[in-house]
């Protein structure tokens, strides 16, 4: 089983974009608690981000900036000497990617270039590590996903981390740039404040006791990875970068154990101890991918990494933590 080396990460320069979102905030903590230094790219001061609740974001070194701008970055990555990259930052809503499918290439796509032009034209960096997502591989009629299947997106959102993931790669095979890509599930945990998300919206609406809302009848099925599980696996493929078995590949990062959205939803209700019942909206989504759920073996055989908290118990710590924390 893997566990972060700290000796690895302690004063080493890391450079993270997306660094005050749900994944971000809590990978910076995590690489901070470790001893490296982090400078992030940023483009505003989200004051609801986990990053600045907790207080991490006045212990790293702050990049105002955007992924757009490909000189910023450079001398971002020169000026620090940087040699770790987590490339997390992305217009990250499927709905959004519907309505302005411009800006969110822009984004997702050109900022993933930039990046990795960037590392490989100041080359001091020696790992980075680029976020994919399931929803590289569309919808497929054969589960769970595995890393051999083809990317098979059709919508904005979708084909634009398809690009990224391919991008990411070719970088690797036409300059052997130090690339991992990760293809992560449905992440949850305390500290996302998007609310449509299933899990957090869920929560949030118990406390308020109002009744919690199921689009699709709940029936498609994710695979719900908690968020520090999905950490260590960032961090895990980061510290095997010169492993020919990682170096220039793709992962999937999940739990293989999925669950429909009604089950997750009426767990929550139990675990809150809760009288409500979901609200059955029919609101079909048609961009939505029916299920997703990955195989992710290939990270446990390469690095050591699973998911080691179960759905219950990752539950059980996000429903604490929106108990206990501000949230709105």
């Amino acid at each position: 089983m893997f566990t972060v080396n700290n000796d690895f990460w302690k004063d080493k320069s890391v450079f993270v974009t997306g660094a005050s979102g749900f994944l971000g905030s809590w990978l910076v903590r995590s690489l901070v608690d470790a001893g490296a230094h982090v400078s992030a790219l940023m483009r505003d001061t989200t004051p609801r981000s986990l990053l600045v609740q907790t207080g991490y974001h006045t212990k790293i070194t702050r990049v105002n900036g955007q992924l757009e701008d490909y000189d910023l970055i450079v001398r971002t990555l020169a000026k620090y000497v940087v040699d770790t990259i987590f490339h997390l930052g992305a217009q990250p809503i499927v709905a959004t990617a519907i309505e302005s499918p411009r800006a969110t290439f822009e984004t997702n796509v050109r900022g993933t270039w930039n990046v990795l032009d960037a590392a490989r034209v100041t080359g001091s960096v020696k790992c980075i590590v680029v976020a994919s997502s399931v929803n590289a591989y569309g919808a497929q009629s054969e589960l769970p996903y595995r890393e051999t299947h083809d990317l098979k997106a059709r919508y904005p959102y979708d084909v634009s981390k398809s690009a990224t993931d391919m991008i990411a790669r070719s970088y690797f095979a036409a300059y052997d740039l130090p690339v991992v890509v990760t293809r992560c599930t449905s992440l949850y945990g305390g500290g996302d404040f998007n609310f449509n998300r299933v899990v957090p919206g869920t929560i949030v609406r118990v406390l308020e006791n109002i009744q919690p809302v199921i689009k699709n009848g709940g029936k498609y099925l994710r695979d719900f990875i908690y968020i520090e599980d999905a950490v260590e696996a960032y961090l895990a493929l980061a510290e095997k970068i010169n492993d020919p078995s990682v170096r220039g590949g793709a992962f999937n990062i999940g739990t293989g154990k999925p669950s429909s959205v009604l089950a997750a939803v009426e767990k929550i209700l139990v675990l809150m101890k809760s009288s409500l019942h979901p609200k059955f909206l029919d609101d079909a989504f048609p961009q939505e991918i029916p299920d997703q759920y990955v195989n992710s073996n290939k990270a446990k055989e390469a690095c050591g990494w699973e998911a080691r908290t179960s759905l219950e118990e990752g539950l059980n710590k996000t429903i604490a933590w929106y108990r206990s924390n501000p949230y709105r």
